[in-house]
């Protein structure tokens, strides 16, 4: 094994709830993982030394809801957006015509820059929906080409019914063969619970049919009005129930006494001039809050996790605390992992050195790429 130590850490933001915070730090990192935390002039020896000049580090980001499997442009609704249509998520069926039609390789190419992207603003790690093929074969392929891109996949056939085929009639398919034959390519399963997409009982129907395939469950729920999808969420066990814009204090109150995160998507309110959910609310409750990006196509194209902390900061009543917090341990959350948004002994050494000497800076100031270098299982991405 090789160790290394970094350490003139300006603030080591390790994310451990015994010790979140330290000054003038270092960290070293062996085989991967990270082997110990602590102020600089407490440090190990290693057999590598890396200095950060006084640079804060935090954990890799953890975005935990993306949808990264798709073709297509979506411009011209964004600009009907910008001049005063609202968003009616109705534009999912213009990307569900465009995926079909690419072929593997083009799905895969876009994909992967997309996470390349991500990489080089401090994600680490990332989940990956299918949900733009709508066909059997289709939504397997999709998720086939998520797997060569991350182990967090989520099956998301039930994201809105395709053109042409009655409600009913899908939801059959997508809780049978369509379920059958992506199961094997995913880990999660998700269920667009919302007006226009699926109803609550259609929703269960799903969901409990993924469950009983090994798959865990995760919903959208809540984005662009209220109903039954966050305290479907809560019933069932899922690890998240993600939006959450549209808030009952019933669905407060079930997110507070589940284990279910609540994961916050401020990309898709900013691209859609929607409301933004209330944060403060929900941590206030001792909830669980995770954010992510929801990078797609259609409502929030954007693959930056430092952009939504800032918008969570300034919109949405976090503290740049509660945001990084979010932005990291609450998506490992999100995806049922101990292993990576931290930095504890033990965790995965994912971890991001800013160009600033503390995270603060990521809300302070906002669309500077401040991210200087990436760390993922400790070895320095180029």
């Amino acid at each position: 094994m090789t160790s290394m130590v970094i350490d003139g850490i300006g603030v080591l933001y390790t994310g451990d709830p015994e010790r979140a915070e330290i000054e003038d730090a270092a960290l070293v990192v062996e085989d991967g993982l990270v082997a110990w935390t602590g102020p600089s002039a407490e440090a190990p020896q290693a057999d590598r030394r890396m200095a950060a000049g006084g640079r804060a580090v935090i954990p890799g980001f953890v975005d935990s809801h993306a949808h990264l499997v798709f073709a297509g442009d979506r411009t011209a609704e964004f600009q009907a957006r910008m001049s005063g249509q609202a968003y009616t998520g109705g534009g999912i069926r213009t990307t569900v015509a465009a995926t079909r039609q690419a072929g593997d390789a083009e799905l895969a190419t876009r994909a992967a820059a997309l996470v390349r992207e991500m990489l080089a603003q401090g994600t680490t790690t990332v989940e990956i929906k299918s949900g733009y093929g709508l066909t059997v074969e289709d939504e397997r392929r999709c998720l086939e080409i998520a797997t060569t891109l991350t182990d967090e996949t989520t099956f998301l056939g039930a994201h809105v019914v395709p053109s042409g085929m009655a409600a009913d009639d899908y939801v059959r398919l997508v809780a049978g063969e369509m379920l059958q034959a992506c199961a094997p390519y995913a880990k999660w399963v998700d269920v667009f619970c919302e007006r226009g997409a699926f109803d609550g009982d259609q929703t269960r129907e799903i969901l409990r049919a993924g469950i009983d395939a090994g798959l865990q469950a995760r919903v959208h729920a809540g984005q662009l009005g209220e109903g039954p999808g966050v305290r479907i969420a809560c019933e069932l066990g899922a690890a998240s129930a993600d939006h959450c814009t549209h808030l009952t204090p019933a669905d407060v109150d079930a997110l507070a006494s589940s284990g279910t995160v609540a994961t916050l998507l401020p990309g898709a309110e900013f691209s859609t001039r929607s409301p933004y959910p209330d944060a403060r609310k929900l941590i206030d409750a001792g909830v669980t809050v995770a954010l992510a990006t929801d990078c797609n196509p259609g409502s929030s194209y954007t693959s930056s996790m430092p952009f939504c902390v800032a918008l969570a900061v300034r919109e949405m009543g976090m503290t740049p605390l509660e945001a990084i917090r979010a932005a990291t341990y609450g998506g490992a959350r999100a995806l049922r992992r101990t292993d990576v948004g931290w930095l504890r002994p033990g965790a995965r050494a994912d971890l991001v050195v800013l160009d600033a000497p503390s995270y603060v800076h990521l809300a302070y100031r906002p669309g500077v790429p401040l991210v200087h270098q990436v760390f993922q299982r400790g070895l320095l991405l180029e």
